[in-house]
């Protein structure tokens, strides 16, 4: 390769990857990518590290665990009356990415402290329900329905976009690891395998409920639209691939179309082709 075409690549890596750390950092408050740690919760060598280190499969798994979650009614409940949600989507997935990153790599004494800033907030959020019920963030039925969505959706988009599929055991050893947070978080129910977490996927449905708070927040999250015109396809094609990971029965809750049989194959290739391209840039030359 020639020194002006290594250059090209090399600007072209550089402003990925800028673009990718501004999108889970917050630059305006100084925040930097976490720094993976030779003292975090898990070795380097869990599936873990692999799982939650590959952005577009993160992406993907992140927006079908949110709009899992917004099926709960105390969940919707507490983000439609105690978060900017709605005016401030990506800064809420922005803080979520964030912790995950920090709880997954950080140093042990780092993620305790996001750990305990998490718990903190969780035991001020109380409300009530349109049909009078009380709920609270830190009830730990509902931390197992957050936590459960986000180890199902997280271990689904990485099975079918990630660069290489986990054998079972492999995908229960991440199953087991993501329930060590879980647990620290306060939720019971936190599965450590993936038979586990599918069997507590489909044991919460008959709580679910989908009204139209729910399909706003589900507009909100789906309609978002980046600040570069030129990402809005790849952004359309991971909204996509984020609703064709869900369970048959939420899309239905949702009124959500799942790709018509001819787009899935184009869906998919571009939710690849993202995946790579970013693998690529994050990358040592």
């Amino acid at each position: 390769m020639t020194g002006q075409g290594f250059s090209l690549q090399h600007r072209a890596r550089r402003s990925i990857v800028r673009r990718v750390q501004a999108l889970f950092n917050d630059q305006a408050r100084g925040e930097q990518p976490v720094i993976r740690s030779d003292t975090a919760l898990f070795a380097a060598s869990s599936p873990i590290w692999r799982v939650h280190g590959d952005v577009t499969t993160m992406m993907i798994g992140g927006v079908t665990a949110l709009l899992l979650q917004m099926l709960h009614p105390a969940v919707l409940a507490g983000v439609w009356d105690h978060s900017g949600f709605r005016a401030d989507m990506l800064g809420r997935l922005r803080r979520t990415a964030r912790f995950v990153s920090i709880t997954t790599y950080g140093d042990r004494a780092e993620a305790a402290a996001a750990i305990a800033r998490v718990r903190e907030i969780h035991g001020r959020i109380t409300g009530t329900l349109p049909d009078g019920t009380p709920y609270r963030a830190d009830d730990p039925d509902l931390l197992g329905w957050v936590h459960v969505t986000e180890a199902w959706s997280f271990l689904a988009a990485w099975q079918r976009y990630g660069d290489g599929r986990l054998s079972r055991a492999e995908a229960d050893l991440y199953c087991a690891d993501f329930a060590t947070i879980g647990h620290a978080l306060g939720a019971i129910s936190a599965p450590r395998d993936t038979a586990g977490t599918v069997r507590a996927l489909e044991g919460g449905r008959a709580r679910l409920a989908a009204d139209d708070r729910t399909r706003e927040v589900a507009r909100t999250v789906l309609g978002h639209m980046p600040d570069n015109p030129l990402a809005i396809p790849l952004q359309r094609v991971t909204m996509q691939a984020a609703v064709d990971l869900l369970p048959a029965w939420a899309r239905r809750m949702h009124g959500l179309p799942a790709s018509p049989p001819l787009a899935r194959p184009i869906v998919s290739t571009g939710a690849l082709g993202l995946a790579t391209t970013l693998r690529w840039a994050f990358a040592s030359p």
